[in-house]
């Protein structure tokens, strides 16, 4: 089943630039950014918070659904993948215009039983110019049933040109979740992601792999003009990974070798 365009909202950010460079501490990225400097592509992920009262978020820490997403009956939300197309330099100091639309609701039966699949649209503007558009993919599932098999994984790909290690602490997702305002409790609060989610520990934000993608891929000074990711694994906060790049083509592989992320890199010519 296939719903029209549900609903969309707008709001605006003036982009402090201390956001900025609070991530860019958290990452362990040299630099400090100014008003007037173009951020690092997915920084607009650090600004137009959505600040509900505890009332109106659910059980698993993310404001309930029923507005710009429908409510599908579905409680467990996973950020499956994205899309993004950068237009022009998104700017630090400059208010921005934040429009987001609810393009497509799909309910299908998976596998693991039904699904929602949800696909966002947000186009961020500057002084009336479009700067980023993305495509954002969710899925809306069952309640985990703690003790159930773990689904089958992809392997990932072995033949990298360059790589990087990188690890994780609480505090950095814990620092993460608080720059993006993401209250997912898998990302924090370890008792509730092992006994109610059924994970083997904090899960690495999805968004976070996506953006250390995005930065692996920015090496030199031809900036970014696509990129698209699909998380395929979780990323648990005490396993070390692997950002893995072949040309355009990167991707996060776990220490026992499943792949956990893969996604695409085109540059302006």
């Amino acid at each position: 089943m296939q719903d029209a365009m549900l609903a969309s909202t707008s709001q605006s950010d003036p982009v402090d630039p201390s956001r900025a460079n609070a991530l860019l501490a958290t990452l362990e990225h040299a630099g400090r950014i100014v008003s007037g400097d173009p951020l690092p592509p997915f920084f607009h992920q650090l600004y137009f918070w959505d600040a509900r009262p505890p009332s109106e978020l659910g059980p698993d820490g993310h404001p309930k659904t029923g507005g710009l997403i429908p409510d599908t009956g579905l409680p467990r939300r996973m950020w499956a993948g994205g899309r993004l197309v950068f237009d022009a330099p998104f700017r630090a100091g400059i208010v921005a215009k934040k429009t987001s639309v609810c393009e497509n609701v799909v309910r299908k039966t998976g596998r693991s039983g039904p699904l929602a699949l949800v696909t966002l649209r947000h186009e961020f503007r500057q002084n009336g110019r479009l700067c980023v558009t993305e495509w954002q993919d969710l899925v809306y599932r069952e309640p985990a049933r703690v003790g159930a098999p773990d689904p089958a994984v992809a392997l990932s790909p072995v033949n990298e040109e360059t790589s990087e290690t990188v690890k994780f602490t609480t505090t950095q997702l814990f620092r993460y979740s608080a720059l993006t305002f993401n209250g997912h409790r898998i990302h924090y609060d370890e008792t509730y992601a092992r006994q109610v989610e059924g994970y083997d520990g904090l899960v690495v934000h999805g968004p976070l792999l996506a953006q250390m993608l995005m930065l692996f891929a920015c090496t030199d000074s031809v900036p970014l003009r696509r990129f698209s990711f699909r998380a395929t694994a979780p990323l648990m906060h005490h396993e070390s990974a692997m950002l893995c790049r072949r040309g355009g083509e990167l991707w996060v592989r776990a220490v026992d070798g499943r792949q956990c992320m893969q996604a695409t890199a085109e540059f302006a010519s």
